[in-house]
């Protein structure tokens, strides 16, 4: 009634990709039958070796049925439960019953680790290459997009400001217009003015005529130097 465990030591396996695997498993087994036992392997020690070549075979066949990643990655319940299955049903001509049998660790050779952290380092970096390349393209859509989106802007604020301008000069005009119609001789007295503000700089000067029709609003009885 007493389970045993039986461990392996590690051994090398080929995938279906060719890939070379080392694992390390264990299997939990039971005497079910010594008169059987003692027939065949004559005592325990003889079951586990035994054991050793079935387990193995089995794992072996399975194994090399998928590729590595598939291994890693998605099928090693399903491998265990039919090695568990397949050794359990040879192993009972023995007078043996197998429980369980499990994977403890499943490592690539030594020489062939650097190999596959090369190839997974480059996948990587093809992985980052292409990520950058597509942030990259993505970035200048978006700014090309924000630049059409400013001219757009710009030229509608331009066109705005430019009818804005239209208006107010149309609208000078009139009043000035008007303004001329009402009194011309206030009209053109403060247009006379506004040239004085464009004619007298500070800065500027001036050597003319004081009989201009420039100076008729004002009282000059001396000459003019500015």
């Amino acid at each position: 009634n007493r389970l045993l465990n039986y461990d392996s030591s590690p051994t090398e396996i080929i995938t279906k990709d060719k890939k070379n695997l080392v694992v390390d498993n264990y299997a939990q087994w039971r005497i079910i039958d010594p008169l059987k036992l003692y027939q065949t392997v004559r005592n325990e020690e003889g079951a586990q070796s035994r054991l050793d070549d079935i387990i193995y075979s089995e794992l072996r066949l399975e194994l090399g049925k998928f590729n590595l990643d598939e291994i890693v990655a998605h099928v090693r319940s399903k491998i265990m439960a039919s090695v568990t299955q397949k050794s359990n049903s040879k192993a009972r001509e023995y007078g043996v019953e197998v429980f369980d049998v499990r994977m403890k660790r499943a490592d690539l050779p030594p020489e062939n680790e650097k190999a596959v952290y090369g190839r997974m380092q480059a996948e990587r970096e093809r992985e980052a290459k292409r990520y950058r390349s597509e942030g990259e393209e993505a970035s200048l859509r978006i700014k090309a997009e924000a630049d059409k989106k400013k001219s757009i802007l710009l030229a509608e604020a331009y066109k705005k400001a430019q009818l804005i301008m239209g208006d107010s000069d149309a609208k000078t005009v009139k009043i000035y217009s008007l303004a001329f119609n009402k009194d011309r001789e206030f009209y053109e007295f403060n247009r006379m003015l506004e040239s004085y503000k464009q004619i007298f700089n500070p800065q500027t000067r001036l050597v003319i005529s004081p009989d201009l029709d420039i100076f008729k609003y004002f009282n000059l009885k001396s000459k003019i130097n500015h």
